[in-house]
């Protein structure tokens, strides 16, 4: 029995990561770079759609491959290197094809109208892209992205303080006062992101349902579940 089947936290499986990220890079739609931006950069970074929708081109550091998170929800909103460089790659490409189409919007990702992306929008293709990955329907909205990178950093050995810093919970339970990290302790937390593939080593499975079960009390807390 899976450890998380009886919890409403809705994540990608690996199998299930692996066919939707594979739809995304190859199924060939109009705003497609786009879209593969939106979908790469918020699950690296645990993003909300709203937090996506208000995203400025300013919040965007190229040269020191970094993204200002503003979280919404009460969140702490944090800075985050980006570090993985397939990501790093997908987003200066989108950037590149921005310059190419001279839109010059504020917002970091935009409709037709160089307006903001809308969260219908979003919503659409998440839809389209997860029916193409023969993905369950209950899946296919945006919050999954953000919730199968918590699983993600559990699975890497990432701590309780660190998982919260990443996806800027400002509580973790109603009692935990938000830990601020050191730079030797941000060091440490990217390290981890180098570390071995994900998978290889064993994972405590009671360790990952406490994790679980702290992000589900954080997003009930502020209305999300």
């Amino acid at each position: 029995m899976n450890m998380y089947s009886n919890t409403n936290y809705k994540f990608f499986s690996q199998e299930e990561k692996e066919r939707f990220f594979n739809v995304v890079d190859t199924y060939e739609i109009r705003y497609r770079l786009r879209n593969k931006a939106i979908i790469y950069l918020a699950k690296y970074c645990a993003l909300r759609v709203s937090e996506i929708t208000n995203m400025k081109v300013e919040q965007i550091n190229l040269k020191k491959r970094e993204i200002f998170c503003l979280r919404g929800k009460n969140g702490n909103s944090n800075t985050l290197k980006i570090i993985d460089d397939n990501v790093y790659s997908i987003l200066k490409n989108y950037m590149y094809y921005r310059d190419m189409l001279d839109i010059r919007s504020e917002y970091l990702f935009t409709s037709q109208k160089s307006d903001s992306i809308s969260r219908k929008t979003i919503d659409k293709f998440m839809k389209q892209y997860g029916e193409l990955a023969d993905i369950s329907p209950d899946k296919c909205h945006f919050h999954v992205l953000r919730h199968t990178r918590a699983i993600e950093l559990a699975e890497m050995g990432f701590d309780t303080k660190e998982i919260q810093f990443w996806l800027g919970h400002k509580n973790i339970t109603n009692t935990e006062i938000y830990f601020k990290f050191t730079t030797k302790q941000q060091e440490s937390l990217y390290a981890k992101l180098n570390s071995e593939p994900l998978f290889q080593n064993v994972i405590d499975q009671n360790y990952l349902y406490t994790i679980v079960k702290t992000i589900i009390q954080e997003e009930r807390s502020n209305g999300q579940l």
